[in-house]
């Protein structure tokens, strides 16, 4: 009887793979927030300017009660619809999305999810619900319930907020730009870095600044690389606002180089949509490098468009570019 081959040990994982991230561990059931009667209790300081305010606007308020997680003031309020507006620098709206909410809305004869609002100078912005404010609008209401919070920087969170209408990455990225923009104008003082959670990525700032200059930008090809060499800045948020505008110069620069490769693939026949993304990952020489910091933006930049006068495109074959794949491109790309 021939002896058994030793089984072949699996081939021991790389220490350099990278390591998971740790799950986030579950609260303990019950062990945060406010019960059903502290949330409802009234032996808590509420806003009476805001309350004040609301009826003077034309407005009723319905019940103020505390959110059951942090304990923080709201006011449930109904306001005059005309009072109500998105903020400045919110996302632009869907006119497709309107008409499928006013659409079901109207069937059902029925408004039931309150708008997120903030009181600013007799009037109302909302970080949530700008969709949901012109199908109302849409239909001829006069007025709007919403969810009034005492704190005016909380139009700020939009990121966080805005849930109606999952974003893409044009729509985050306009949306954070136009928000650093807003607070420039509004006077807030500070460094860009201090309002990092305000903007979730420092990236965010660089693509909003490029989509503003070039709005048909195919900013999903260059995201993977601007997001590791992209850090919030030490600088007084003007200042930075100024070098996310040069930095959006310097993306539009190679973006001119990568079409101009695009041009030469099709001019030899070679069809795809995911022709640019294939071109910029092949000039990203940072998918190749795994460790370590990142080179800076400038001479990331830089090394690209080297890269770029000396791609050759006779060298590239149609199953090159098969193999590229790649997730659904973003609405803005599909004919870039």
């Amino acid at each position: 009887m021939a002896a058994k081959s030793p089984r072949k040990s699996a081939p021991a994982k790389s220490k350099s793979a990278t390591p998971r991230k740790p799950r986030r561990k579950k609260a303990e059931p019950r062990s945060r927030g406010l019960s059903a009667a502290d949330v409802a209790s009234e032996s808590v300081a509420f806003p009476d300017e805001l309350l004040q305010a609301v009826r003077q606007d034309g407005g009723e308020v319905l019940a103020v009660y505390r959110d059951p997680l942090g304990g923080h003031p709201v006011v449930f309020a109904v306001l005059p619809i005309d009072k109500v507006e998105p903020t400045p620098y919110q996302r632009d709206l869907s006119e497709p999305h309107v008409k499928r909410l006013a659409t079901a809305m109207e069937r059902l004869d029925r408004f039931l999810d309150p708008v997120i609002a903030v009181r600013v100078q007799g009037h109302y912005w909302t970080p949530n619900g700008n969709h949901r404010l012109h199908a109302s609008r849409m239909l001829g209401a006069k007025s709007i319930v919403a969810l009034l919070l005492p704190e005016e920087d909380v139009a700020y969170q939009i990121l966080a907020l805005n849930t109606e209408k999952a974003h893409n990455l044009k729509e985050r990225s306009l949306e954070v730009i136009r928000m650093a923009r807003g607070l420039v104008g509004a006077g807030r003082p500070g460094k860009e870095s201090a309002y990092g959670h305000l903007f979730e990525e420092p990236s965010f700032l660089t693509l909003g600044a490029t989509y503003e200059k070039r709005p048909r930008y195919s900013a999903g090809a260059y995201h993977p690389f601007v997001k590791r060499v992209e850090g919030f800045q030490e600088l007084p948020l003007p200042e930075a606002l100024a070098l996310r505008d040069a930095r959006a110069d310097r993306l539009l620069e190679l973006d001119d180089a990568v079409v101009a490769i695009v041009a030469a693939l099709k001019e030899r026949g070679l069809q795809s949509p995911y022709l640019k993304n294939f071109v910029v990952a092949r000039l990203n020489f940072l998918r190749f490098r795994k460790d370590g910091a990142p080179p800076t933006f400038d001479a990331t930049v830089d090394r690209m468009l080297a890269s770029a006068k000396r791609f050759n495109v006779d060298k590239v074959r149609r199953e090159d570019i098969g193999r590229m794949g790649g997730g659904p491109l973003e609405p803005d790309e599909e004919q870039a």
